[in-house]
């Protein structure tokens, strides 16, 4: 039986402004932008939708605090076997946002990932650690740990924070029409937090990925080992489905053993302790780029970022 999609709300949120604090409901944001993450399931299979089209996807906090309670509604639903994260419109997701007219890090939510201090009273590094360690490196760590199988479906962009949130799903289905991308070396800084790519490509192809900072296509990443299927765009939702309903009817509990086993293989092979270390990297590349430049984000922005990877593209680079 197929229940049809729904908007999935961010609970606990509140903003931030010169006045003091104000609490901000669900239907709230819904009013400024629409629902920012859609929930729908079909037999035994969720499907939870990114839902900023006009954006490309791009990820908010109001989004990642969605995204948690759609993925945590799936988890406790014993009818769900399989969990599917999608991108509604051309793009799967062009990652963080850094700026939308919804771009919301100066807003408190509680923390659901990481047992640590609110950022938002904080300043400085004390402020973007917090942050980034909650709803970047924590969430994805979250999210690759639920115990039921995850399937990225995967269009168009993919591109710095949408490779975390493809890499936490343990399978990729990618149309042939996708491309990949970790750009953010062009802000002076090793990689995204959730810092996979030596485990999801191998160590030579994640240093080519990040020393370019070029978009890869879908099967290149096929390739390199970081997708399983690449498919024709109009049959992308069709053959993900096929494979989701597939593996749905395998016992539960088995699929959630046999996922801990692997991804506990895989800390064995360094990920978890890896990840920490280049954290680190990460937020002194922050700090650096504060101390000596216009901003944390060595003066980029979105507009930068695009381009830069438009001119690099027009020079035959990517």
């Amino acid at each position: 039986m197929s229940e049809p999609a729904i908007p999935v709300g961010a609970e606990g949120r509140e903003e931030h402004s010169a006045e003091g604090r104000e609490e901000h409901s669900a239907e709230g944001r819904k009013e400024h932008e629409g629902e920012v993450v859609t929930y729908e399931k079909r037999g035994r299979v969720a499907i939870v939708t990114l839902n900023r089209p006009d954006y490309r996807n791009a990820q908010n906090s109001v989004m990642t605090y969605a995204l948690d309670a759609a993925f945590e509604r799936a988890v406790e639903d014993p009818e769900v076997g399989v969990i599917v994260l999608a991108g509604n419109g051309k793009h799967f997701s062009a990652g963080h946002d850094i700026g939308t007219p919804g771009r919301d890090h100066h807003v408190r939510y509680q923390n659901k990932a990481a047992l640590w201090w609110d950022h938002v009273d904080r300043v400085g590094g004390d402020q973007r650690f917090a942050r980034e360690l909650e709803v970047y490196l924590g969430m994805c760590r979250r999210w690759r740990e639920m115990p039921k199988p995850t399937i990225a479906m995967v269009q168009g962009a993919c591109i710095a924070g949408g490779l975390m949130l493809a890499w936490v799903c343990d399978l990729i289905i990618a149309s042939d029409d996708a491309f990949f991308s970790d750009p953010v070396v062009r802000m002076g800084i090793p990689g995204v937090e959730y810092f996979a790519h030596p485990w999801v490509m191998g160590p030579r192809a994640a240093k080519e990925f990040l020393f370019t900072g070029d978009r890869f296509g879908a099967a290149q990443a096929k390739e390199w080992g970081m997708v399983n299927r690449v498919v024709p765009r109009a049959e992308l939702e069709a053959e993900t489905m096929a494979l989701a309903e597939k593996i749905a009817t395998m016992p539960q509990f088995g699929l959630a053993l046999t996922k801990k086993a692997v991804n506990q293989a895989e800390d064995l092979m360094g990920m978890r302790s890896g990840m920490d270390s280049v954290f680190g990297l990460h937020h002194f590349a922050h700090a650096h780029n504060a101390e000596v430049g216009a901003d944390a984000l060595g003066g980029m922005n979105a507009k930068s970022m695009k381009d830069t990877a438009s001119t690099a593209e027009q020079n035959g680079t990517t």
